[in-house]
């Protein structure tokens, strides 16, 4: 696999995984180059702002769990500052590893040197062997590495090049003034930095800190009514908080610290990113029955435990002049009353089960399709779209995850609808039968399901049920199914 990026009309290699380069494929080539070189490449889009957001997550993470102080460092590469820290994890080799594993569990390879400076630390990383160097030793482990390791730039490397100095150890016994005079002082400086005599400041990245308002009371509260009022003081706080960050909230959890220790706590969530003040405090205040107040509670404090990014808030569907409704107030209502929401979405399969899958309750439609040119060759189909459930077959309103075997079914072979079948220990009779709808397997799934044959009955007995069954093969074929019978959903 590559990544590709366009210069200007030519695509060029951006990255190789370790396959493509061990066949000779290098950041720089040309994609037709390794086409051809390669035939059974597999190429993608190289996006470098979502390494960069990776990336800086990452380091967010790693200031949170190994030390507070973790710059980014090039497109691929973070500096941490481990003064004072190592002990903590056991160690700089133990503190090493740790970080390895950390990680490896999402999904990512590291090289870690461990050195005086952060210069070192950068070239021994990427151009030597992954080690911890004590600061004595910091000019030998540099001294045999290439001089692009110092992230010079790129024409002061090809000149020290020219010059026969191929190394940091050759660029050392240099003379400042005729290095400085030559390449500049930037040269001189970071070399300087490499070997410990001039500090490096680093920018660390700055974890956002968790919203979070709290209230300390005087006296101790204990009544329903005192909660609600200082709710409705934390909330618009909480709210004010949301937009100076830009933030809607989608968790919200309300801890309140009881005398005896003992916290009690209410949790919402909503459907959509909020920080309508209103909203979220009537989805509290339903929620205050669950609080015990026992001897009383010395605080309250709400935290924001998940939030999306939200704009600028749009206004009301009747100043806006929009027909449909929010539904999102009236789906947390019912959530914080406990009960479960979705919403089923169409799925392009023929068979049952597949044909359908939940989606959460507001999230956005699917998008329609573009508007096609006149000269599109498309406009000529002038056909209506096919429903995705179709009005002439119909299916029934509640459908089992897994169909259920049937026994003891009486009837004719080979299409025959059922006369009496036995369904969780009770014998049905059948009154009225329709079909049946035959549906065939999806053999580009699996290959169990070239010939597998569904026939489809929609059934009901003489008190008026209607069952959805079908059979397993078509009665003529061994192959299609072995004839069992089984329920897979009934009609309202």
């Amino acid at each position: 696999m590559v990544l590709v990026h366009k210069t200007g009309p030519r695509v060029e290699i951006a990255a190789a995984c370790p396959r493509a380069r061990a066949l000779g494929i290098t950041p720089g080539m040309a994609l037709t180059q390794a086409r051809a070189q390669t035939p059974g490449l597999v190429v993608r889009d190289h996006d470098p702002a979502g390494d960069a957001a990776d990336l800086a997550s990452l380091a967010t993470v790693l200031a949170r769990r190994v030390s507070p102080a973790v710059a980014i460092d090039g497109t691929a590469g973070l500096l941490i500052d481990i003064t004072g820290t190592d002990h903590l994890h056991g160690g700089e080799a133990a503190m090493a590893r740790r970080i390895v594993r950390q990680l490896a569990r999402r999904g990512f390879t590291a090289r870690i040197a461990i050195a005086h400076s952060p210069a070192a630390a950068h070239a021994l990383a990427r151009y030597g062997k992954a080690r911890i160097i004590r600061s004595q030793d910091d000019a030998a482990a540099l001294a045999p590495l290439p001089v692009a390791a110092l992230a010079l730039g790129e024409a002061q490397v090809e000149l020290l090049r020219r010059l026969g100095i191929d190394t940091i150890g050759m660029l050392a016994e240099v003379a400042r003034g005729p290095l400085a005079r030559r390449f500049g002082a930037g040269t001189v400086t970071r070399l300087d930095q490499a070997l410990g005599r001039l500090p490096e400041p680093l920018t660390p990245v700055v974890p956002p800190e968790p919203i979070a308002i709290t209230q300390r009371f005087a006296e101790p509260i204990a009544t329903a009514e005192a909660i609600e009022h200082w709710l409705g003081t934390l909330v618009p706080r909480l709210t004010a908080d949301l937009a100076t960050a830009g933030l809607g909230a989608r968790r919200i959890e309300v801890i309140a610290d009881r005398i005896d220790a003992v916290p009690q706590r209410i949790r919402i969530g909503l459907a959509r990113p909020s920080r309508d003040g209103a909203h979220i405090l009537r989805l509290l205040v339903r929620r205050i029955g669950d609080v015990e107040p026992g001897y009383g509670i010395d605080a309250i404090t709400l935290h924001l435990r998940a939030a999306d990014r939200l704009g600028p808030e749009a206004l009301g569907a009747e100043l806006a002049g929009e027909e449909t409704p929010d539904l999102a107030p009236l789906v947390d209502t019912l959530a914080t009353l406990g009960r479960t929401l979705w919403r089923m979405r169409a799925v392009e399969s023929d068979v049952p089960e597949r044909s359908a899958a939940p989606m959460p309750p507001l999230d956005p439609p699917e998008r329609t399709a573009p508007k096609l040119k006149a000269d599109d060759v498309r406009t000529l189909d002038t056909r209506a779209a096919i429903p995705p459930w179709h009005p002439r077959w119909p299916r029934p309103v509640r459908l089992l995850p897994r169909p259920e075997r049937i026994d003891n079914v009486l009837s004719v072979m080979p299409d025959g609808a059922p006369r009496r079948f036995v369904w969780r220990g009770r014998t049905v009779t059948v009154t009225r039968a329709d079909g049946p709808e035959r549906i065939a397997g999806e053999w580009w799934r699996r290959s169990g399901e070239r010939t597998a044959i569904r026939d489809y009955f929609c059934v009901e007995d003489d008190a008026g049920t209607r069952f959805w069954l079908y059979r397993r093969g078509d009665g003529e074929r061994p192959e299609t199914g072995d004839l069992n019978w089984f329920l897979h959903g009934w009609f309202g």
